[in-house]
């Protein structure tokens, strides 16, 4: 049963357009910097950080795909833990999830007109650079309040355009580069993993995003586990690969080159051609990003505002696109702000417990949904064990959480501490 506010929204988005948006939201430009920077913690182990990180996403992501499968409505972790959790815990959720989003989306977009600059050095200037910025997230924005097919046709056609650098680099990589798993041991202790892990865990995240337009979902039952499992497994494998070949190709001067490792390695195994097409890929992945952001986030308004926690306005739908415009408009707004005003690392430290924080409360309702035998559209997903893998997730997320620094705590515990401060004062 749908609630009222979003009968004019329409179920486009099935398996494969589900699949495509997950892996462009996790996919983002992080995974063309981050190999230098999981060299410079582990050495020639740091694919072992890799297989640490996908088995701690694998656990969440069951926790939320079995969620997702049980909750159909717009919302995604915020919808999720509000059945499971009650309003309050829901709402702190919310905007846990809109907050990360946000800044995180933000640092991208500063990303993407840095990546920009490194190909036409005047988009660094700042007019040209508020220009760009301004251009790309309107232009993105038009396109969404036009409709959820048009705006996912863009997201499957970016996906596709930022995977075939990868794809190239990857392909030459295992025909030219000398690739011995014998490197990564011995196995580096867990205190070293895990404070690389803290970083590389974030070029994984993404489902939180993806999943937010919920109730534009064809046979969420069925279309979320599958599409959620597929992406991780894509991701994990893809990444391992990059990993290993700029290591085989780059060897101990990987840390040299922690800015850009994968340019430096694709010069290296297709000369200059090859740098160029790295670089066109990160910007090409950046814009990937903003894309995906801009289809999932502005949903997470859309909620807030159909549940009256925030004004009703935002849950406006517009009579001829079906789209929820009003909370793109006022996403896009405050997205291109940020973005202008800020940079990627000030912007992205804001993002990481956040969204740690948000798996644990979604992982905590999988489990009161499970219990509950909550059910929406179809036969749900059902984790094995009762309550052994979201134990073992809580246990994952929590670990990782520790290897984080006060300074994230602080903004954390800062936004949570406004937001249950106003939920107060509105329902008093």
């Amino acid at each position: 049963m749908e609630a009222p506010a979003e009968a004019g929204l329409v179920r486009a988005i099935g398996v494969r357009r589900l699949t495509a948006i997950l892996v462009n939201v996790t996919i983002g430009a992080g995974i063309f910097v981050l190999p230098g920077t999981a060299a410079a913690g582990l050495g020639p182990a740091a694919p072992i950080a890799y297989i640490a990180c996908a088995i701690a996403m694998a656990l969440i992501v069951a926790c939320i795909a079995a969620a997702g499968s049980r909750v159909a409505t717009t919302g995604g972790t915020y919808a999720y833990t509000e059945v499971g959790l009650g309003p309050f815990v829901g709402f702190l959720a919310g905007v846990l999830y809109w907050t990360s989003a946000l800044f995180g989306g933000a640092s991208v977009v500063a990303a993407f007109v840095g990546s920009l600059a490194v190909l036409w050095p005047a988009a660094d200037q700042p007019a040209l650079r508020i220009a760009v910025i301004g251009a790309a997230i309107g232009g993105l924005a038009w396109v969404n309040v036009r409709g959820v097919t048009l705006g996912t046709r863009v997201i499957e056609a970016v996906t596709v355009a930022k995977l075939v650098p990868l794809g190239v680099l990857v392909a030459a990589g295992l025909w030219l580069a000398p690739i011995d798993p014998r490197t990564w041991l011995p196995a580096p202790s867990a205190a070293s993993v895990g404070q690389t892990a803290i970083l590389l865990i974030f070029a994984f995240v993404g489902i939180e995003v993806a999943l937010v337009p919920s109730g534009e979902i064809r046979e969420p039952a069925r279309t979320v586990p599958r599409a959620a499992f597929l992406a991780l497994t894509f991701t994990t494998l893809l990444y391992l690969a990059i990993q290993a070949i700029a290591q085989g190709v780059l060897g101990a001067a990987m840390t040299d080159y922690a800015s850009a490792p994968l340019a430096e390695t694709a010069a290296r195994l297709l000369g200059p051609s090859g740098r160029l097409l790295v670089l066109l890929g990160t910007a090409v992945s950046t814009f990937g990003y903003m894309s995906g952001d801009m289809l999932c986030s502005p949903r997470a308004l859309f909620a807030f505002g159909r549940d009256r926690v925030l004004p009703r306005v935002l849950a406006s739908v517009h009579a001829r696109f079906h789209t929820p415009w009003v909370a793109i408009v006022v996403h896009s707004a405050l997205l291109g702000a940020l973005a202008m005003t800020g940079t990627f690392a000030g912007l992205l430290v804001i993002a990481n417990v956040s969204t740690l924080a948000l798996y644990l409360l979604c992982v905590i309702a999988a489990y009161q949904l499970q219990r509950r035998d909550v059910r929406s559209d179809g036969t749900p997903f059902v984790l094995p064990g009762g309550p052994l893998i979201p134990l073992a997730a809580a246990a994952v997320i929590l670990w990782l959480m520790s290897q984080a620094t006060a300074r994230e705590y602080l903004v954390t515990g800062a936004v949570v501490a406004v937001a249950a401060i106003y939920y107060a004062i509105r329902r008093t």
